[in-house]
């Protein structure tokens, strides 16, 4: 790779020529798919990289970085599948553009990002990195570097809130719910998430959704369960008390119901997926009239549906939600289906005249959402973030 620097955004007298956006696509996907299979190297390399001639970013980041890794890896596939989606892209960088002020992210930054990105890409490239797949990552790049630098330098809020945990309560051996108080609202909608970070894993930010739809008197309710090698979700379940402090990243994602499509709306979440999914339905409670919706609730076990009854509360009251209960391990004994969440939700059909939002562990969101997909449900009308569990 030549040592000039590569800009986010090429000099006129240097651009390629110009090229049809399906092209550039096609060449970032094919480019892709091809250094895919070595993606925990490559993400290895682009970091090595990164601190190599960046090394003030270092600081950015945790001593333990398997997880960011993981996320932006994450990040990598989801720009690669939506490249050619506007709508759906740009919204999803801004968000990103902003969250990174808390970072200490500034304009200098995204140079070196860019070219540890395209170092690495064409290090597993081999010889398939060409002049023209440079140059279809470099316009990529710009693209995605602009969003976000645009959305952070417009930004007026603040790039972090501080919240105090005035409850902590473990409703199972792995699942607590916190309510944070935060000192100004943090202006999340309904279905978003965001990052925070607690005082026992510092710069070790994890994503949580609010289980509550937004309140005025700024408190957040957040459900955590303590997964096998997390080191911040165990820290938060076992050891958060009242009075910590904690800091809270600026709001992503769009999970949300669309009330004007005219179609009704399908849930399928897992675990603790349950949060926005809850701050979703107690936001649409306000209105008189909603598109019925049908909530499939998962879990290992009936034990692991730790807060249904409070949705069937819900439906007590509204009329135009049903909850369906499932589980992978039953006796019979619970009344609720049985198998895995794909495995129910498409047995009842392909869904296909349904909006259609999946929430749970990435794992969960893969296996339905390609069922799913098998079975007929469209994929436009799916909806589900990238960011929501690590």
């Amino acid at each position: 790779m030549s040592a000039e620097p590569i800009p986010t955004e090429l000099p006129a007298e240097k651009q390629p020529p110009a090229r049809r956006a399906s092209e550039m696509v096609t060449i970032i996907r094919t480019s892709f798919a091809l250094v895919e299979p070595e993606a925990d190297e490559l993400i290895k390399h682009f970091y090595a990289v990164l601190f190599a001639a960046a090394p003030e970013t270092r600081d950015l980041f945790p001593t333990n970085m398997e997880i960011q890794r993981g996320r932006f890896l994450r990040a990598l596939v989801h720009v690669v599948q939506t490249v050619d989606r506007p709508a759906e892209l740009t919204p999803f960088l801004q968000q990103l553009g902003r969250d990174h002020r808390k970072f200490g992210v500034i304009a200098q930054h995204y140079n070196a990002f860019g070219n540890a990105l395209l170092s690495a890409i064409e290090k597993f490239a081999g010889p398939e990195w060409t002049p023209e797949v440079a140059a279809a990552w470099s316009e990529a790049y710009g693209l995605v570097s602009r969003a976000m630098r645009t959305a952070a330098e417009a930004e007026r809020g603040p790039a972090s809130w501080l919240g105090r945990v005035v409850d902590h309560r473990r409703v199972n051996w792995d699942v607590a719910i916190v309510q944070v108080q935060t000192g100004q609202p943090i202006p999340y909608r309904a279905g978003q998430y965001l990052s925070v970070e607690t005082p026992r894993r510092p710069r070790l930010w994890r994503y949580l959704s609010p289980a509550n739809a937004p309140r005025e008197d700024g408190v957040i309710e957040f459900h955590v369960r303590a997964v096998e090698g997390g080191l911040v979700s165990r820290a938060i379940v076992a050891h958060t008390q009242r009075g910590d402090t904690w800091r809270l990243g600026p709001p992503m994602g769009r999970m949300s119901v669309n009330r004007e499509s005219g179609r009704n709306v399908l849930m399928v979440v897992g675990g603790t997926g349950m949060a926005p999914i809850k701050a979703i339905l107690e936001d649409m409670s306000q209105f008189g009239e909603n598109p019925r919706v049908e909530v499939f609730l998962g879990g290992r076990n009936f034990a692991n549906l730790y807060d249904l009854q409070s949705l069937r509360q819900m439906s007590y009251t509204n009329p135009w939600l049903n909850v369906v209960p499932v589980v992978e391990d039953d006796d019979g004994g619970s009344g609720a289906e049985k198998g895995t969440l794909a495995d129910v939700v498409t047995r009842y059909g392909a869904w296909a005249d349904h909006d259609v939002l999946v929430c749970g562990s990435p794992a969960m969101i893969r296996a339905t959402v390609s069922r799913m997909l098998v079975a007929g449900t469209p994929l436009d009308q799916i909806r589900y973030d990238p960011f929501t569990m690590d």
